[in-house]
C-alpha cells in the first residue's frame, strides 16, 4: 500500500497571519492536486518564528489564539474538508489560563484536530514547554506522530513517538543557519547572500546544501528515521528570518533513513513522496524495537542533576556533561 504525502518549505511573514494562511492554502492545493493525502508545513508558519523571541509578553499574546477554537485552526479545518487532506501548521497557541505555547496543529478531513505544544520550546520565558507526545490515527491507516524541530534532537522523543504506534512523524522546523555554540554545529549564513540569491544563487545553494543546511540535517535526521523505523515529513522555513537564513531542505525520509524526496530550492518549495507502507514492519527500527529489553531502561527516567531547561539548554554556555 502506498500513501502519497508531501513536505513543505516557505518564507513566512512576521505577524501576517491571514497572508500565511493564504500561501499555505496555495500550496495546499497544489498537493491535493498531485494526489497528497498528509501535507506537513513548517513550525509557527502561521504567525512567524525568529522575530518572535524578541517580543514582550503583550506581543505573544498578540500573536497567540486558542486551539481549536482559534480562526487559524477554522481554517485548517476547512481547507482539509474541502481538500481531503492532514494539513500540519504551525502557530502561538494561548490556553484557557493565559499560557502560550509553540503549537502544531493538524486538521483531519473529518473535522477531527489534533495538536502537539513543542515540548522543548526555548523561544521567549513566555512561552509553556509542552508535556505530552501526540500520536493519532488517520483515515488512510498510518497513525501519524509529531514532534517540533528541537523535539526531533533528543533521541528519546522520537523513540517514545515510534513507541506509541506512529508509523509517520510530522517534523516541522525553523532551523538551518543557526548561530550553534558547538563548535562542529550549525554557524549562520551570510544575510547578503540571501538577499543576493537573483545574482548569484549558486554561492547561496553551496551553503543550503552544505554544512549549514543539509549537511547538519544528514549527520541526524536519517538516524531518527532508520532506528524508529517510521517516515518523516521534514518541513522547514526558508529564507531570511529576523537575522538568520532559513535553509529549506525540505525532505521525506523512509523508514531506512534514505531521502526519498528532496527540495535543492531557494524559494518556498512543495516535495512530495508515495511511502510504500510495506517498508514499516520489517524495517530494521522496528526490528530493533522489538528486541528492546525494557527492564534494563530505569536509568532513562532517573534525574542525573545537570538537566537544564529548554532556555538554558538551547542558549547558555552551561556545561553539558553530567
Amino acid at each position: 500500500m502506498q500513501l502519497k504525502c508531501a513536505a513543505v518549505q516557505f518564507q513566512h511573514t512576521p505577524g501576517d497571519r491571514a497572508g500565511n494562511l493564504q500561501k499555505l492554502a496555495f500550496m495546499a492545493r497544489r498537493a491535493q492536486a498531485q494526489g497528497v493525502k498528509i501535507i506537513a508545513f513548517p513550525e509557527m508558519c502561521l504567525t512567524g518564528y525568529w522575530h518572535a523571541r524578541n517580543l514582550d509578553l503583550k506581543g505573544w499574546q498578540a500573536l497567540s489564539e486558542p486551539v481549536p477554537d482559534g480562526p487559524s485552526t477554522a481554517r485548517l479545518v476547512s481547507l482539509a474538508d474541502e481538500l481531503d487532506l492532514a494539513i500540519g501548521a504551525g502557530l502561538v497557541e494561548q490556553d484557557a489560563e493565559g499560557r502560550l505555547f509553540n503549537t502544531y496543529v493538524v486538521a483531519l478531513p473529518s473535522g477531527q484536530v489534533h495538536r502537539h505544544r513543542k515540548i522543548h520550546a526555548f523561544e521567549s520565558p513566555h512561552v509553556s514547554s509542552g508535556d505530552s507526545y501526540t500520536v493519532f490515527d488517520t483515515p488512510w491507516g498510518p497513525k501519524v506522530g509529531v514532534l517540533i524541530c528541537w523535539d526531533n534532537n533528543l533521541v528519546e522523543n522520537v523513540r517514545a513517538t515510534a513507541l506509541l504506534g506512529a508509523d509517520i512523524l510530522m517534523a516541522p522546523h525553523q532551523t538551518g543557519g543557526t548561530d550553534s555554540r558547538s563548535p562542529h554545529g550549525m554557524k549562520p549564513i551570510d544575510v547578503e547572500l540571501w538577499r543576493r540569491r537573483g545574482e548569484d544563487p549558486e554561492a547561496l545553494r553551496r551553503e543550503f546544501q552544505g554544512e549549514k543546511g543539509r549537511g547538519w540535517l544528514m549527520r541526524w535526521l536519517p538516524a531518527r528515521a532508520h532506528d524508529n523505523g517510521l517516515f518523516i515529513l521534514f518541513a522547514n522555513g526558508v529564507g531570511e528570518d529576523d537575522g538568520e537564513v532559513r535553509t529549506g531542505n525540505a525532505m521525506i525520509l523512509d523508514p531506512y533513513g534514505r531521502v526519498v524526496a528532496e527540495s535543492t530550492a531557494l524559494e518556498d518549495d512543495l516535495v512530495v513522496a508515495d511511502l510504500d507502507l510495506r517498508l514499516l514492519d520489517k524495517s530494521t527500527g522496528r526490528r530493533w524495537i522489538r528486541g528492546r529489553k525494557p527492564e534494563l531502561y530505569r536509568v532513562l527516567t532517573v534525574p542525573l542533576g545537570h538537566e537544564l531547561s529548554p532556555q538554558d539548554a538551547r542558549f547558555s554556555d552551561a556545561p553539558t556533561s553530567p
